[in-house]
């Protein structure tokens, strides 16, 4: 497969258009960032990425994170987006800026464990309440921010949720603002230890009400990717 690289540019900057539209409307003052997912585009696609502009990817599966990371540490900075087991701590942390799926007080321990330097992290909140995504539920963020301070290499910069999918963006927006408004109640609890200033929320479908809502990161894939990738 081969990434038409001036269709991507297209659209990478209609969405970041999009993305400065939203935020306009909305009248909030914060910087948002375009995530490029890249769980389906292979190593050999990633460098037409950085000839297309794109500097901020997001990898979901450890292994090829490793990859990619491997060969393209100078061109891109990289997050980790995807459930993140123990396990695989070890081999995630030197690879990435920010890990945006932190669910568990065990996989705090454990990356607390690997890290050699501060680590930047988001909790994870399933603020939807479906059973198939993962997350805390937003009640117990309080709580488990308040045990995460034991561990001082762990430093969480704020929240991401994945929100259900819907043919109308519209349908979702309540699960960005309970986002935007647990990070609103708890960041004063916990600063200066935390920030909690990053929201991760919005994707392909959905990015531009997340933006609206507060969001500065969106995760975007399928609405970069069409037309820019072939066989």
């Amino acid at each position: 497969m081969a990434i038409d690289i001036e269709q991507m540019r297209m659209n990478v900057t209609a969405a970041e258009a999009r993305i400065e539209e939203a935020r306009r409307r909305s009248g909030r003052g914060q910087q948002v960032r375009l995530l490029v997912a890249t769980k389906y585009v292979g190593l050999d696609e990633m460098g037409s990425l950085a000839q297309a502009g794109v500097r901020l990817v997001g990898e979901n599966r450890a292994e090829e994170l490793d990859r990619k990371w491997g060969a393209f540490s100078e061109m891109f900075e990289f997050h980790f987006i995807g459930h993140l087991q123990s396990r695989k701590v070890r081999s995630v942390l030197p690879c990435v800026s920010l890990v945006h799926s932190v669910d568990s007080l065990t996989l705090v321990s454990e990356m607390d464990r690997r890290a050699e330097s501060v680590v930047d992290a988001l909790l994870e909140v399933n603020v939807s309440g479906e059973t198939s995504k993962y997350g805390i539920l937003p009640g117990d963020a309080e709580a488990f921010l308040e045990q995460s301070q034991a561990f001082e290499k762990v430093r969480f910069k704020g929240f991401m949720t994945m929100a259900p999918f819907v043919r109308e963006p519209e349908d979702v927006r309540l699960v960005f603002r309970g986002l935007r408004e647990l990070r609103d109640r708890l960041a004063p609890l916990f600063a200066p230890r935390y920030s909690l200033s990053e929201l991760s929320m919005g994707m392909s479908n959905d990015y531009e009400v997340a933006v609206e809502e507060g969001a500065t990161i969106v995760r975007l894939g399928s609405t970069l990717f069409a037309g820019a990738q072939g066989g």
